[in-house]
């Protein structure tokens, strides 16, 4: 038993589910408010020096700040859009991962926001790391998930979280120290529960690979996805994963990465979700 399960074992009943949808509500609310003149958004801004001067509740109204505010009525669409897909994604997270652990990703991004936000006292923070985070984990587990751009171009996630990556490499590199400590930030969490699981990956398929190819005979496939029999030769433009919370080397292809029921040790002989 991992030390993540042994955690949820013990924490996994305080776990809140829905989380994303929470968070969203939470912004739908706060831009509501403060477009009526009910609320200055100034108020909820994450400023390290004002919460030790005593303005604690700014620690966490700052995640409830919407991305922007829109001044047009395609504003507020493309807002409304960044919502449905941000609500999207964690759902699709969550339901992977369990809600412990989904909690636990996001905690880690804002725990690292506020923890190093203190370096640079006097600059506000925004709430970057979720949807950030959010993104890059969901582009990981799912590559090949087709969105469309600007409701017109069909693109793969991955090279949308590509270009992310790049953008925050340009960031951290051009930016002052309390530019990359929000870039830092943003991507701590997903190095934290990433970085093992992509070495590990890395290292089964090419360990994987090498007694594939010294033992199959030619035209048998490398991979083959333990769901729907689809293989690499047959569907070569597909990218198969192994899943790290199944028991052993267990294969999916892109459509069933997500929709599988996990195998777990005695299952392993188990037809499949």
């Amino acid at each position: 038993m991992s030390f993540l399960d042994k955690l949820e074992r013990i924490l996994g009943r305080f776990a809140v589910s829905h989380l994303t949808l929470y968070l969203v509500v939470g912004q739908v609310g706060v831009l509501s408010l403060c477009t009526l003149g009910m609320l200055d958004p100034r108020l909820l801004v994450f400023v390290p020096s004002l919460v030790v001067a005593g303005q604690w509740w700014r620690l966490f109204t700052f995640i409830f700040l919407p991305p922007y505010f829109p001044t047009s009525l395609l504003g507020y669409v493309f807002l409304a859009f960044g919502w449905w897909f941000f609500y999207f994604m964690g759902a699709e997270l969550e339901g992977y991962w369990r809600p412990f652990r989904y909690n636990l990703y996001l905690f880690l991004g804002y725990a690292l926001t506020v923890g190093l936000s203190f370096i640079v006292p006097g600059m506000p923070v925004g709430d970057l790391f979720l949807a950030g985070s959010v993104f890059l984990a969901f582009a990981y587990l799912n590559p090949d998930f087709g969105v469309t751009l600007y409701l017109i171009i069909p693109v793969r996630i991955k090279w949308l979280a590509l270009i992310a990556w790049a953008g925050y490499a340009y960031s951290f590199i051009t930016g002052g120290l309390s530019v990359r400590l929000q870039v830092l930030a943003a991507t701590g969490n997903f190095f934290i529960f990433f970085s093992g699981d992509a070495w590990r990956k890395a290292g089964m398929r090419l360990r994987q690979r090498s007694r594939e190819a010294a033992a199959r005979p030619t035209g048998e496939p490398r991979h083959r996805c333990r769901i729907c029999g689809k293989t690499d030769l047959t569907n070569p433009e597909l990218d198969f994963r192994y899943c790290s919370q199944c028991s052993g080397e267990e294969c999916y292809c892109p459509e069933h990465i997500f929709n599988h029921e996990h195998v777990r040790g005695a299952a392993k002989n188990d037809s499949g979700a």
